[in-house]
């Protein structure tokens, strides 16, 4: 399995890092030299690391919802 799927499990990359990767995903799935199986692994592993994106975006967006009603930390 490739770099991207072996990060998107382990969930030890940044927001930025997972962005990276997405777009070699994409960049990988544009090649017209690639196979329809690698396609497919390249889509799985873009996948994944949307939904690792989407999981810490939301993480980070209750916190700053949580601290804003708190009043602990109002910089938004």
């Amino acid at each position: 399995m490739g770099k991207e799927n072996e990060q998107a499990d382990s969930l030890e990359c940044s927001l930025e890092e997972a962005f990276e990767q997405i777009e070699e995903t994409i960049s990988r799935l544009e090649d017209e030299d690639i196979t329809l199986e690698d396609s497919f692994r390249a889509y799985q592993d873009g996948m994944k690391l949307l939904k690792y994106c989407n999981e810490k975006i939301d993480r980070v967006e209750k916190q700053v919802l949580k601290i804003n009603e708190d009043g602990e930390l109002d910089e938004f």
